[in-house]
């Protein structure tokens, strides 16, 4: 039951950043174990821009002045689960790991009651399971977010006036909520309830009665509806006002880069990347010059792309996007007619680097096939355009393909792209009448295979089908999206058409 589980539970990355922001907010009334001193909110704070040095400072100056203050054990936490994300740090996971029993066990001396004992215990379980989930270890993974989950449904029934609860108990309803079908008797076995629309009640209600709670209740509210919902005009406005109210947090500054990214916005989403705030202050970032890279492809300037691909790859000491990066090399140079230097980085991609993330089990499968022949000179158009309607650069990608027609491909999946991505450019270009055709297209195309061009077709017609109000029609697509059995983004299409039919009732 754990395995089918676990698999719901292994959002993607972007997704798993909520977690830097869910925890405590400092307000508040001090509990006999639990002193929110000036020095400890502040350190809160500076790990919440990504200041981890500076921050475990001011934790070790309050340690040694009162070291029976469970805060301090949240902070340690908090920390380490900002490292352990942004750096990937193996080793570090490796020792620390053997951290979330000890820490578990110290809170075990709070009081019963105190609210905060079983709030901490489910924060910190949370943190290490996205952790864990980012190393790949989604068993332990999963069986954290489940006893997590019973101490939020505890502290909520002990202390309901406690509402700190909900922030952390609303977004595991959102994420539990977005199981497909087909899993959610396992949920109901271990005793999991998920309500995506109670969650993101519960989200906002703390944004809008616990001042104290605003801004992190609020940006959690904002990556649940970029990666699992979607975003309101306001929202957007909000995402790109928040890091200029805070020019020194380069969280906010990540934030709002890559969810303008993932909403097709590159051009303003490199005004925070060329904006973000850096030294030796901060835990060094080198996925930021990723972005950078990913920006530059998808803009077709491909000597700047592999420039700061290898400048990521120099940097970082992960274990994930190594395949991705490699494939993006690849890209850089083969994209620019240069396949001879190309062939080196797709090789590299199939050889080096694990398979977590959906970007590096997309990389592993083109290092596969173009060892088998499949990638072909003819499908550089088809990249080409991919890349610039992800960045949207609309024009550009349009431009490439407007003259391409199914006669211009050999195989089956190279025609069922051609139509997904006019379809895309079109549904982008706010031309959908013109976009539905080639959409329908790409999911006749797509049928009794593994491609993700009719799964991602079905679930865009369901949107489309849904903002025209034809809420049945958009009820059987975004069914058709989850009736798939086998493709790339499975997990992240079906968790997205879940949360779309429990909007419309379903």
């Amino acid at each position: 039951m754990v395995s089918k589980l676990r698999s719901q539970f292994s959002v993607n990355l972007f997704l798993i950043t909520i977690l830097f922001l869910s925890s405590l907010q400092i307000k508040a009334a001090n509990y006999h174990d639990v002193r929110f001193t000036p020095k400890l909110q502040k350190a809160y704070f500076e790990i919440q821009k990504l200041k981890i040095e500076p921050a475990r400072a001011l934790i070790d100056e309050e340690r040694k002045a009162d070291p029976e203050n469970a805060f301090i054990t949240y902070l340690d936490n908090y920390a380490d689960l900002h490292y352990l994300l942004i750096s990937e740090d193996k080793n570090a996971f490796k020792e620390w790991s053997k951290k979330e029993d000890s820490r578990l066990l110290d809170l075990t001396k709070l009081s019963n009651s105190s609210p905060y004992k079983r709030f901490f215990q489910a924060e910190i379980r949370m943190h290490w399971a996205f952790i864990k989930m980012k190393f790949g270890n989604e068993v332990s993974a999963s069986w954290d977010i489940i006893k997590a989950y019973h101490l939020l449904q505890d502290n909520r029934k002990k202390f309901p006036a406690f509402n700190p609860t909900l922030k952390s108990l609303g977004l595991l309803h959102v994420l539990i909520g977005s199981v497909p079908d087909n899993y959610t008797w396992v949920t109901k076995i271990l005793g999991l309830k998920g309500n995506i629309k109670l969650g993101i009640e519960e989200i906002q209600f703390v944004e809008k009665e616990e001042p104290f709670f605003k801004q992190e209740a609020q940006l959690i509210d904002l990556l649940l509806h970029a990666y699992t919902l979607q975003l309101s005009d306001s929202q957007r406005a909000l995402i790109q006002q928040l890091p200029k109210n805070q020019p020194d947090n380069l969280l906010l500054h990540f934030f709002a880069t890559t969810i303008l990214m993932k909403e097709g916005r590159s051009e303003d989403a490199l005004y925070y990347l060329n904006y973000a705030p850096n030294g030796e202050d901060y835990l060094p970032f080198p996925f930021l010059d990723y972005l950078r890279g990913e920006i530059a492809l998808q803009k077709g300037k491909y000597d700047i792309a592999f420039f700061f691909y290898s400048k990521f790859q120099q940097k970082y000491k992960g274990v994930n996007f190594i395949k991705d990066s490699n494939l993006k090399l690849f890209m850089s140079r083969w994209l620019a007619d240069r396949d001879s230097d190309a062939i080196q980085y797709i090789k590299l991609a199939g050889s080096k680097g694990s398979t977590i993330v959906e970007g590096d089990k997309f990389a592993q499968r083109l290092s596969e096939e173009y060892a088998d022949g499949k990638i072909l000179p003819d499908q550089k158009i088809l990249y080409k355009a991919r890349y610039s309607t992800d960045g949207g650069y609309l024009t550009e990608a349009w431009n490439f393909i407007d003259n391409y027609t199914e006669k211009s491909f050999t195989t089956p999946s190279d025609k069922a792209e051609l139509n997904y991505r006019k379809g895309r450019i079109l549904q982008k270009m706010n031309q959908v009448d013109r976009a539905m055709p080639y959409y329908d297209r790409a999911i006749f195309l797509s049928q009794g295979t593994s491609l993700t061009f009719g799964p991602s077709a079905a679930l865009q017609m369901g949107y489309i089908a849904r903002d025209k109000k034809n809420n049945t029609l958009a009820i059987s697509y975004f069914k058709k999206a989850m009736s798939y059995k086998k493709h790339e983004y499975k997990n992240s299409i079906d968790n997205k058409a879940k949360a779309a039919l429990t909007e419309l009732g379903e």
